[in-house]
């Protein structure tokens, strides 16, 4: 997976996470408020991966002299 699909796919699981938790916080569903949260954690390590991905190609692309 690319490192740009790996922080959209990751800043979505976060958002439909934030939602989950708002809606099970509003109707009083704690486990909806909990998956919420584990799909907000899922999206952050998601768009972590993404970012580390982006940062390894560039150390790669300096030291071999790509742009």
């Amino acid at each position: 997976m690319s490192s740009t699909t790996d922080k959209l796919k990751g800043l979505a699981n976060e958002a439909v996470g934030n939602v989950k938790q708002g809606v099970g916080k509003v109707t009083g569903n704690d486990h909806l408020v909990a998956e919420g949260k584990a799909q907000e954690l899922k999206g952050e390590a998601q768009r972590t991966v993404g970012e580390a991905k982006d940062g390894i190609k560039n150390v790669a692309d300096h030291i071999t002299g790509r742009k």
